[in-house]
């Protein structure tokens, strides 16, 4: 996480500022939608925050998710979310988990180990949605697949595409097979929605929590396990871990044609 230290938050409200007060402060924004600001730990035995400010609206689904994953003891506690409006921004503060994310260089180290946890780990977080359906629905965790089919056809209305995901082919084949494969999408599992090696933090090897949440909810369990091949590609520089990423998250539940749809779905995300 690349850290800049800012002497104030920029156009932060009078709670941010108060939340802020004698703390440090570092932009580690990674995204143009966003704004990402670390708050150090006020003293020995505090928690550090984390403050995000996007578009009025843009994080109410965030802090819903990572209200629910800490009520399932899996994400950050929200300590204060501030919706906007007009010409004011949405604020998101949530306490830092802890440990690192599995970027770190001790986790990269050993990438048998990491990606046989992100695998079970992933299939544990999944099997929810059949083991505690009731407690889902008391969350009232939404389902995001029509969410997640929108966003395709949205992103191929206006010309976005990505081709990293589907090299070799045209965004009209792409389209192509992500509406081919849209009514084969099933909700199956509870998702993360970006499951990638900076959202998952580990504790010295014990997983304690996830983050970024902004995607998650309930919908086809082939997303998730999309991602989770892709970034281990993607951060080891390597295709060698992602069959051995579907051995351990459990191939008697992947259909590896809908993976592939899943690839052109996500060229237009």
């Amino acid at each position: 996480m690349h850290r800049t230290p800012i002497p104030a938050i920029p156009d932060a409200p009078s709670t941010i500022r108060r939340l802020a007060r004698g703390r440090s402060i570092h932009d580690t924004s990674s995204s143009p939608e966003a704004r990402v600001y670390a708050l150090g730990a006020e003293g020995p035995g505090s928690n550090a925050l984390f403050a995000k400010t996007a578009a009025a609206g843009a994080l109410a689904h965030e802090a819903r998710m990572s209200t629910a994953f800490h009520e399932l003891g899996l994400g950050p506690e929200v300590v204060e979310y501030l919706p906007g409006g007009g010409t004011h921004a949405d604020w998101l503060v949530t306490r830092a988990v802890t440990g690192d994310d599995c970027t770190a260089a001790r986790y990269l180290a050993e990438p048998e180990r990491l990606c046989d946890l992100l695998a079970v780990r992933l299939r544990t977080l999944h099997e929810l949605f059949h083991t505690q359906p009731d407690r889902l629905a008391a969350l009232n965790v939404p389902d995001v697949r029509t969410r997640y089919l929108s966003n395709v056809e949205r992103g191929w209305h206006t010309g976005r595409f990505d081709a990293q995901f589907c090299p070799r082919i045209t965004a009209a084949d792409a389209h192509r097979i992500a509406t081919e494969a849209a009514g084969e999408l099933r909700t199956d599992a509870l998702l993360h929605g970006d499951y990638c090696l900076p959202n998952v933090i580990l504790d010295d090897w014990r997983f304690s929590g996830f983050i970024d949440l902004d995607h998650a909810g309930l919908s086809d369990r082939h997303i998730d396990v999309f991602w989770g091949a892709w970034t281990l590609w993607f951060n080891l520089h390597t295709s060698a871990y992602c069959s051995r990423f579907l051995d351990a998250y459990g191939r008697d539940v992947i259909d590896e044609g809908k993976l592939a749809a899943i690839a052109a779905m996500e060229c237009f995300m």
